[in-house]
């Protein structure tokens, strides 16, 4: 990374926030990157302060690599894309915030993922990790596809696939389905042995918590259990069924991002395998630019 020398006086910041943590990029105005942070969990959904804190402790790691301080924070041009701003009033309420920056332009962690993929250009993603959601923007037309949240959405993400293991598990420790490798290995991450210390340890538990869960059930599945297997054929299912309705709407590109995206697309059809292409850049990326388009945007109305 570069330094900056106090001779700067405006910075872009931009902001990835998710179900499992958040990540923060800083540039000068030309878009060298200048510092990086990473925060934790920073969907308002699940916890409003938490997502400020996490959105602040991101912000603050990418300043102190970029030499500069907090006395900075009213210089930077936030471009900040969140998990959960898709609902009307956690949106109201992420935008009422009084932020210390000189200016805050608010989207979906979506939004800024597909300006990242297909470096600003028209296209649709799908994103598969901790929760699951698709976007398409397409004959400048945006569209969302799932996005509801976990417990209610989400299906193949991190999250519910670690939800599925885990009611399961309950079942085959109280009797009442088999005690598949999936199920030892539940135990096993969990350190328990019945289903009363099971439901204990996971009581009251993040949607991040049960989306460690992601790899161990891909595990069990690769090795033949059935029971793993089912929940990841279903949330390949739901991807799949996805993928079509996003296709439908003709995107120029379509890109796969998250955690789990290198587990699901291998496992993915062919054909439709084939139609994925690598992400152009990250989120946090597509989130300056949010910050660039819309700072340009604005001072092209007040000229």
């Amino acid at each position: 990374m570069t330094s900056v020398g106090e001779a700067d006086n405006m910075w872009y910041l931009g902001i990835d926030g998710g179900g499992s943590k958040c990540r923060a990029v800083i540039t000068n105005l030309e878009g060298e990157v200048l510092g990086v942070g990473t925060g934790g969990p920073a969907n308002p959904l699940h916890g409003f302060q938490k997502s400020l804190d996490s959105i602040l402790d991101a912000t603050n790691q990418a300043l102190t690599e970029a030499g500069l301080t907090t006395s900075h924070l009213n210089q930077l041009i936030a471009g900040v894309g969140l998990a959960g701003v898709n609902l009307p009033a956690l949106y109201q309420q992420m935008n009422e915030w009084q932020h210390p920056f000189a200016k805050m332009y608010l989207t979906t962690d979506l939004d800024i993922a597909n300006i990242g993929a297909h470096d600003g250009k028209e296209g649709a993603v799908i994103i598969v990790g901790t929760g699951s959601c698709g976007f398409v923007n397409s004959n400048q037309e945006k569209t969302i596809l799932g996005g509801h949240g976990f417990p209610i959405g989400d299906k193949a993400s991190g999250a519910w696939m670690g939800l599925e293991a885990i009611k399961y598990s309950l079942l085959a420790l109280d009797g009442f389905a088999e005690k598949t490798e999936l199920v030892k290995k539940v135990c096993d991450y969990y350190q328990v042995n019945n289903g009363l210390a099971l439901s204990e340890q996971v009581a009251g538990r993040s949607s991040r918590q049960y989306a460690r869960l992601a790899s161990i059930i891909f595990d069990a599945a690769d090795k033949g259990d059935i029971k793993a297997n089912q929940i990841v054929n279903q949330g390949i299912e739901y991807i799949c069924r996805m993928s079509e309705q996003l296709l439908k709407r003709n995107p120029k590109r379509l890109c796969m991002i998250g955690g789990l995206a290198r587990f699901i697309i291998p496992r993915l059809p062919t054909q439709l395998a084939e139609k994925f292409v690598t992400p152009l850049a990250q989120p946090e990326i597509g989130a300056i630019h949010f910050a660039e388009q819309c700072w340009t945007a604005d001072h092209k109305q007040s000229a």
